[in-house]
């Protein structure tokens, strides 16, 4: 009888440990899956608070540009390279002669002083740049980016149109719907936002624009 009871103890032993063993895979598993559950709640607010932020970069560095090119003309009594509206960038020529000429670097041509108007760092990578001046050329999306254009968080050219026939408006204006036109400025700049794509309607696009 007490080698029976022996037994029966241990028997009771090993099947509260393993019942124990059990309990705790099981909560294991229901805190992965809470916290799989918020993950999935929680990543979308993320995603929308990191685009606000990039927009909100986007929009500064616009404004760094438009009054880059304005402390440019101050200086010098002309607007850099142009003769005519033109647009750099997506839409229109590269961008990089301009920001060269920006940045005050040796290679300027109409900046003979080597001022600095703008100063933004170089892109982290060069094969997928973002948020800088590219250091090779690269392809983002459909977009061709040329080394020593200012690219946006998302790594598309800035675009940038100047009155280069100071009458002091800009032809054509960029989105129809997104002001008067023509715009009544010496110098507006734009980023194509998220999709990299210029939308026909400014109204419903994630584009981000320097003078609204």
């Amino acid at each position: 009888m007490e080698v029976t009871q022996k037994t029966l103890n241990i028997q009771r032993s090993t099947f509260n440990a393993e019942f124990r063993q059990a309990f705790t895979l099981i909560e294991l598993l229901v805190v992965i899956s809470i916290i799989i559950v918020l993950m999935g709640l929680l990543f979308p607010a993320f995603r929308g608070v990191q685009d606000q932020a990039k927009k909100t970069q986007a929009k500064n560095d616009l404004t760094q540009i438009v009054t880059a090119v304005n402390a440019y003309y101050t200086e010098y009594g002309k607007y850099p390279l142009v003769a005519a509206d033109t647009i750099y960038g997506p839409g229109g020529t590269s961008s990089a002669a301009l920001f060269n000429e920006l940045r005050g670097l040796a290679s300027a041509t109409q900046n003979p002083r080597l001022i600095v108007f703008i100063s933004p760092s170089d892109v982290k990578d060069g094969t997928h740049p973002r948020s800088g001046i590219a250091t090779q050329d690269a392809t983002v999306g459909t977009i061709t980016v040329k080394t020593g254009e200012f690219v946006d968080p998302w790594g598309s050219p800035y675009a940038v149109e100047i009155d280069g026939d100071y009458d002091n408006q800009i032809t054509p204006n960029p989105y129809s719907n997104a002001g008067s036109s023509p715009l009544r400025s010496g110098v507006i700049a734009w980023s194509l936002g998220k999709n990299n794509t210029k939308e026909a309607d400014f109204k419903i696009s994630d584009d981000v624009i320097s003078w609204q």
